[in-house]
């Protein structure tokens, strides 16, 4: 188990492409929902594992069946800095005011979608379209609030689209949004 969480750890980083700035953010970090389970169980004690491994940037916004206020209690004393947050696609459609809410009482710069809703194993260009709508719009509006909106593709948007695929089409239509990708 340590093996296979060690390997997530060299492999997910928060790199986000700052087109505005032409540059990459190089700084390693973790996404909290890496280790959802092992938080399940014992959320002090995986705070304590994540220490071990030297991590101090970290990507989270769940707070595990603590109150929030005890959370950032807990991670400000083992000394981790919360550079993003995670939001889910719905709530941004339809409460940002919730999710800058929650990003400044984090103290994240940046707001990460996960997930694209769409059926099953068809997600198409309408999906890609109304999702980089949503991300432009929703993407200006956290910008005012200081916050960078970011997405993280999972590997459907490389479906084929055109000359090219729908990641092309999102690369290309991406005004107020940037993209978060694992390595």
């Amino acid at each position: 188990m340590i093996r296979r969480i060690y390997v997530v750890i060299l492999t997910i980083g928060l790199m986000t492409a700052c087109k505005q700035e032409n540059k990459v953010a190089g700084d390693v970090g973790l996404q909290f929902y890496s280790l959802r389970h092992q938080f399940e169980n014992d959320v002090p004690g995986t705070l304590d594992l994540i220490n071990q491994w030297g991590i101090e940037l970290i990507e989270g916004g769940e707070t595990y069946g603590m109150e929030r206020d005890d959370f950032l209690e807990l991670l400000k004393q083992k000394g981790f800095r919360v550079v993003s947050i995670g939001a889910d696609y719905n709530d941004l459609a339809g409460s940002p005011d919730q999710i800058i809410e929650k990003a400044k009482a984090y103290g994240a710069k940046y707001v990460m979608i996960p997930w694209i809703p769409h059926d099953g194993d068809n997600f198409t260009f309408e999906d890609t379209e109304k999702a980089v709508v949503l991300f432009n719009k929703a993407g200006e509006e956290l910008s005012k609030a200081g916050l960078s909106l970011v997405y993280h593709p999972h590997g459907y948007e490389f479906r084929p689209h055109g000359e090219g695929n729908l990641m092309d089409y999102m690369l290309d239509n991406a005004e107020h949004f940037d993209f978060e990708m694992d390595v």
